[in-house]
Order: structure tokens, then sequence, then C-alpha cells
């Protein structure tokens, strides 16, 4: 065959121009089919001027003479800028960097009515910064990012439509003052947590102090119930006793030689005591005798104790006359009375002691 052709030069030039035709009908074909993919949108101009835009998928285009012009992205962007000197109102200069977040809505307006929207979102977005800080103080401008980051977006927005990109949000990455007023925030923010510190404790203390107090004085309220109750209850039980005595003393109808009795069973308990070293006898000491011996029959007495008996009755018989006896009476019965006293002494069986009789010891 490679013989035929080389003895036939007219079928080489017509092999060749085969393969020519093939190769431009390949090219031709290629130039006029376009795939888009997903999430981009192609300008395609035609003979120079804006044709139409491509979305996603399969397209056709006249070879030659429309051509593509940019592709565009429209998914959102994420693009972060360099940090920029801006000062603020109070003369202080701090480093900002910002991120954008925006997407491509309109692709022709983003390849015609801008040459590069990146750059022009950028130098868009330090300008309004340095706007925006300018107006603030540095406390301002570092507790106030949302309010900046609010600013800047509807800014950005506002200029960035006609370009056919909607800004979605501002954010500002870091701010950085200066080192010098870094140390001074520094100090300023240990000292005011040093200051909380003492007064939580201040306040723990107190806290303390207040729980403590209100303690003891609910012990000391419920300590003096407590006793209150208990003297209360106390006195309720000697009353009753005392009651319960007084009505057995009524029901068992007493007399006075019972009490008489009574009364002599106190004195050995009166005298054993280390402190008693004089005993006063009462006057009615000699009452209490006599009713005992005349419980016990006349025979029994003794003589001293009938013969105050006798001078006893004889003086009440005499202060029944006039007053002088009646007097006469009282003196002869008080001297009476203490030798009765000074005899039931000897008596009971205790030494005759004339010092105690004379009332010196």
């Amino acid at each position: 065959m490679f013989d035929n052709l080389s003895n036939d030069p007219g079928q080489v030039w017509l092999l060749i121009a085969l393969l020519a035709l093939a190769i431009f009908a390949i090219s031709i074909l290629a130039r006029s089919i376009r795939i888009v993919p997903q999430a981009q949108a192609y300008i395609v101009q035609r003979l120079g001027r804006y044709s139409r835009t491509l979305d996603a998928g399969l397209h056709l285009l006249v070879p030659f003479i429309d051509t593509v012009r940019a592709k565009v992205a429209l998914w959102e962007q994420v693009v972060s800028f360099a940090p920029q000197s801006v000062i603020t109102s109070d003369n202080l200069v701090v480093e900002i960097d910002t991120v954008i977040y925006f997407q491509v809505t309109e692709p022709r307006s983003a390849v015609y009515e801008i040459a590069n929207y990146i750059v022009g979102v950028e130098q868009l977005t330090v300008t309004t910064l340095r706007n925006v800080v300018g107006t603030m103080d540095l406390e301002q401008t570092l507790t106030s990012r949302d309010q900046i980051n609010g600013q800047l977006r509807g800014v950005l927005d506002e200029a960035t439509g006609k370009w056919g990109i909607r800004v979605n949000r501002v954010e500002l990455k870091t701010i950085e003052p200066p080192a010098s007023i870094k140390d001074s925030m520094e100090k300023q923010m240990r000292a005011e947590r040093d200051r909380r510190a003492a007064i939580l404790t201040a306040e723990g203390v107190k806290q303390s102090a207040i729980l403590t107090a209100e303690g003891d004085k609910q012990s000391a309220i419920l300590k003096a119930e407590g006793s209150a109750q208990a003297r209360i209850l106390e006195a309720e039980g000697q009353s009753r006793a005392i009651l319960q005595v007084f009505d057995a003393i009524h029901e068992g109808d007493a007399d006075s030689k019972l009490l008489a009795y009574q009364y002599l069973q106190m004195l050995p308990e009166i005298a054993k005591t280390e402190s008693s070293k004089i005993w006063f006898v009462p006057t009615e000491f000699t009452t209490a005798l006599k009713a005992i011996t005349a419980g016990f029959g006349a025979e029994g007495q003794p003589k001293a104790l009938k013969a105050a008996a006798n001078r006893k009755s004889t003086a009440q018989k005499s202060a029944l006359g006039d007053s002088a006896a009646a007097l006469a009476a009282a003196k002869a019965e008080l001297k009476n009375a203490t030798d009765d006293a000074t005899s039931s002494g000897r008596t009971s069986g205790k030494p005759f002691d004339p010092e105690v009789e004379k009332g010196l010891k």
C-alpha cells in the first residue's frame, strides 16, 4: 500500500488532506461542546461581546464565534486578609485581621463590573474597618466585636451589591494592641481578679460569722427554753407533791401530838451538821414537849414541864386582871421560858455550859 502511495503522489496529498480535515473536525467539535461543573458558571462572549451565562450541564457553542470569557465559582468563598494597622480614637495603633465570607450571585456583574472582585472586597474591607474603629477607643474596640462585624457587613454588602457579590459574614479574627498596652491590661486584669478574690473571701467570712452567730443564738434559745421547761416541770412536780402531802395530812386529821413528834424528829438532823455550834431553842419548844407528854400521860412529864405549865396558866389568868399584872406576868413567862429551855438543854444529855446559857458562844 505504501509502495502504491509512493508511486502516486496524488494519493499522498489526498491522505494528508483527509487527516487534516479529521483533526479540524475534532477541534471544532471540542470547541463547540462545553460541560459546566456544578456550582460554576461560564461567561460566553460572541465576537467580543457578552452573549450568555452557561449554568451547570452540557452546552453547545458556535466554533470560532463563541468563546468562554471567564469561569466564575458560585460557592461561598472564605478570604482571610493580612493584618491591617488601624488607629483608634484614643490614638493607639492596633493590628486587626479580618475574614470575609462572600458568594457570587451575578457572574456577569462579577466579571464585567470590576476587574478583580477579591481585591476590591479586600480594599473595601480595610477602608471600612478604619472608618469604624476610628470612632472607638481601645476598650470599645476590644469589647465590641459584634458591633464592628455588623457595621462592616452592612457597608460591604451595600458596596458589593453592584458587583454581583453578597457578603454573608465578616469576622475580626484577631485584635492585637501594642505590647505596652497589653502589659498594662494584664496588670489591670490581675488587680481586678485580686480585688474580686478579696471581696469573695470577705463575703465568705461574713456569711460564716453570721451563720455561727445564728447557730449560737438558736442554741442559747433552745437551752433557755429547755431550762425553763425543766424548772416549770420541777415546780409543777413540787406543787403536786405539796398538794398531795397537804391532802394526806388533812385526810389523816393530824393533831398537835403528831406535829410535835415530827418537830422532835428534825432536831437530831439539825444537830448533825458540823457548823451547828450553838442551839437556839424556840419558846414554842415547851409547848411541843407538853403536847408530847400529854399524849403519853401526865405521869411521865418532867417536874419542870409541869411547873412551867402551871405557871403559864397562872400567868394567863392574872393577865386578864389588869395591865400591870399582865406585864408582870409576861416578864415572868419570859424568865420561865428561859429556865425551861435551860432545863431542857440539860436534860437532853448535853453538858451544861454557862457561857452558852449567857449567849457568849
